[in-house]
């Protein structure tokens, strides 16, 4: 099991630059960078319990593009992982974001990894002009399109809701890059099972070791007619005990990257500096 971290990294801490070094100085293995492009001011939409419900955080609207954060973060090392953690593709333009993918993976070596999700915000969909009922199809093909890009030297697409003209387009991406699906519920395991590289969700509350779940996913994977062994289990845990640690790991739980807010540069160091001496068993060589 590998053992990284998720950053809401804003103006406030380490540069994602900065964050990624010290990460890999510790023998970390990833950085993933969530995404919010702007929030609303309405509030429709109430901040789920799973991420710890109540008032909706202010990191949430002072948070880094996430392809930018990466290039930064993979230029200042040579081993991590980066990627998003996770790109809301259903309010993204999917050939402008798949050409994001392929050149901050052909840059880095194929360090990326791209991980997607559905979205919870409603006010973010209205206020973009995008259905938020239907968003999961939406992204399904969105990520198919861009695949199309990834792996056809002419690519096309037809959906229901996407679709692309042959067309070219380079750099490809290296190895991948692999598809991470953040999300929780029943919906959204069905979906990963069906398309996806890694289910990707943050532990919830009645199950936040994902006993129940791991085995459940590893069902609807077999029911989609793949190989269980070959759709991986990750998990995006605002903290981790080192107990928790050894919990997924004994749950084949592949990836794990626990939260962090930036907030100053010794409370970011001394953050990772606990990580890092809870997951001892699950560093880098």
């Amino acid at each position: 099991m590998q053992v990284g971290v998720f950053a809401f990294a804003t103006q406030d801490g380490l540069r994602p630059d900065e964050l990624a070094h010290e990460i890999e100085a510790r023998n970390l293995a990833a950085l993933m960078f969530p995404e919010h492009s702007h929030i609303p001011v309405s509030r429709a939409t109430s901040y789920p319990d799973v991420y710890g419900g109540g008032k909706l955080p202010d990191f949430y609207m002072r948070t880094f593009d996430p392809f930018v954060s990466c290039t930064l973060a993979a230029s200042a090392t040579s081993r991590i992982r980066v990627g998003t953690g996770i790109a809301l593709m259903a309010l993204r333009e999917p050939v402008n974001t798949a050409k994001e993918v392929a050149s901050v993976s052909y840059l880095s070596g194929g360090r990326f990894n791209f991980g997607v999700g559905f979205g919870w915000n409603a006010d973010e969909f209205d206020n973009l002009g995008v259905p938020f009922k239907g968003r999961h199809q939406l992204v399904k093909q969105k990520v198919e399109l861009m695949k199309r890009l990834w792996e056809d030297d002419v690519a096309s697409y037809e959906g229901d809701l996407v679709s692309l003209q042959p067309s070219w387009s380079w750099p490809k991406p290296i190895d991948g890059p692999p598809i991470f699906l953040g999300g929780n519920g029943p919906l959204t395991m069905k979906h990963a099972a069906e398309w996806a590289d890694v289910w990707y969700p943050t532990p919830p509350g009645d199950d936040p070791r994902l006993t129940r779940s791991a085995p459940a996913f590893r069902s609807l994977v077999q029911e989609a007619g793949r190989d269980p062994d070959s759709v991986a289990i990750g998990c995006a845990p605002g903290d981790a005990s080192r107990e928790d640690l050894d919990a997924y790991a004994a749950n084949g739980v592949s990836y794990v990257n626990i939260g962090l807010v930036t907030a100053s540069r010794d409370d970011d160091l001394r953050r990772l500096d606990e990580i890092a001496e809870r997951a001892q068993d699950y560093l880098l060589d």
